[in-house]
Parts: C-alpha cells; sequence; structure tokens
C-alpha cells in the first residue's frame, strides 16, 4: 500500500488565468486610435491654444492604458479588472464625442449606414488590427476621412469590450473574486493535508502488522525446539 500523490496540484490557483492584453482585437484597435488621434491632432487641430488637443489624447491613452492596467490587475482582481475595463470605455466614449463633435463643427460629414463610404471602412476595420494597415492613412487622408475613421474603431472598440465585459462578469459570479479563490485554495490544501496523514497514518498500521509478523516469524525460526505437531 502506497501514500497517494498530493492532491495540491489540483487545488484551485489563487492568481486568475488572463488572456495577454497584446493578444486582445481591441487592445490593438485601441492602439490604432491613440496613434490616429495623435496624428489628426497634429495635422487638423491648432498645436497652441485649444484644450481640446490634449482631451483627445488624454482620452485616446487612458482608453488604451486602462485595457492593459486592467488585464494585469485581472491576475489577482476581477473587480479591479472590470472598473479599469470600463474607465477604458468611458474613454473612448469621450473620445467619440469629440471627434463626432469636430465634424459637426467643421460642416463635415458624419458617416452613417446611408454614406455609400460606410460599409467599406467598416469591412477595413473589421478586417484589420495591427497598426501598420492604418499608418498610411495618417500623412494622407482627409480631416473627414480620418475623423469617421476613428468613429468607426471606437463603435467597434466599444462592441468588443461590453462582450467581453459580460463575459468578464460572468467568470466573477462563477468563481468570485481573490478572497473566494484565497479560501477555496486554502480549503484544497487542508483537504489535501487531512488525506495524507489519514494515509500516513493507514501505512504506519500496516507497518507496525508487518514488523510483529516478522519478529513471530524470526523467533520460531531461531527457537531450538521445533514447533509441536499438530495431532493426527
Amino acid at each position: 500500500m502506497g501514500i497517494p500523490p498530493s492532491a495540491t496540484s489540483s487545488a484551485p490557483g489563487i492568481l486568475r488565468k488572463q488572456a495577454s492584453w497584446g493578444r486582445l482585437h481591441f487592445y490593438r484597435k485601441a492602439e490604432v486610435l491613440y496613434h490616429l488621434t495623435a496624428a489628426f491632432t497634429a495635422r487638423f487641430l491648432p498645436r497652441r491654444g485649444d484644450r481640446t488637443v490634449d482631451q483627445m489624447l488624454q482620452a485616446a491613452r487612458s482608453g488604451k492604458q486602462n485595457i492593459v492596467e486592467g488585464s494585469e490587475d485581472g491576475m489577482t482582481s476581477t473587480e479591479m479588472e472590470l472598473r479599469l475595463l470600463n474607465v477604458s470605455r468611458a474613454s473612448i466614449h469621450e473620445l467619440r464625442e469629440d471627434y463626432t463633435d469636430y465634424l459637426r463643427s467643421h460642416a463635415l460629414a458624419v458617416w452613417d449606414r446611408a454614406h455609400p463610404r460606410f460599409d467599406p471602412l467598416l469591412r477595413f476595420c473589421r478586417a484589420n488590427n495591427l497598426l501598420d494597415a492604418y499608418s498610411p492613412l495618417f500623412r494622407t487622408a482627409s480631416a473627414e476621412e480620418l475623423a469617421n475613421l476613428a468613429l468607426s474603431l471606437c463603435h467597434m472598440i466599444d462592441r468588443m469590450m461590453t462582450s467581453y465585459l459580460k463575459k468578464k462578469e460572468a467568470e466573477f459570479i462563477e468563481s468570485g473574486g481573490i478572497k473566494e479563490r484565497m479560501t477555496a485554495a486554502r480549503l484544497a490544501r487542508r483537504s489535501a493535508q487531512n488525506q495524507e496523514i489519514a494515509a500516513l497514518r493507514a501505512e504506519n498500521t500496516r507497518l507496525r502488522a508487518e514488523i510483529a509478523r516478522l519478529r513471530a516469524a524470526l523467533s520460531a525460526a531461531q527457537s531450538p525446539f521445533p514447533p509441536p505437531s499438530r495431532p493426527i
């Protein structure tokens, strides 16, 4: 009879498994949106005396960085991850309003589904997540084109993040936060220790019985008198 292996390897972990934020499609689009906003404000807004530039850059950076920070914090705290991802969404909403205001205040078109360039733009944004696909447009596209490109990205990022947040909320309801995971890990470790102690006690009892049997056999073998024969 052997001692069973430790069950701690199957115990629930405290740190949650996280998808790499760099692989999240909405993060990659948020990264594109930040660089697009930097190019847009440099080309089409005054360099000085306009607070809109700082506000737009800050909102674009917040949209990107809070995804990074939320994903990193999510290894220990789902609550913090949800909070930071919602901050990111709020920043994207703010940026979306800035682009919409720019188009309207400059008498430029906000491309809706009826606009002939809406569907091609939508297909382009769906098909491309990496900055390299967008960066050539930063130097050549018009203000109307870049602003509508930014709006399309804002809408896509928001929809993606909404789905992602729903998934994370469901995970939180199912597995709880770090306190719940720490409690589960402690209980699993305690159960494993109890199993190991019980197995060791059973093994000790078996070994004692085996030792007693061997001692009796050895004593009988060393006796100068043969054991009495059984009557026929």
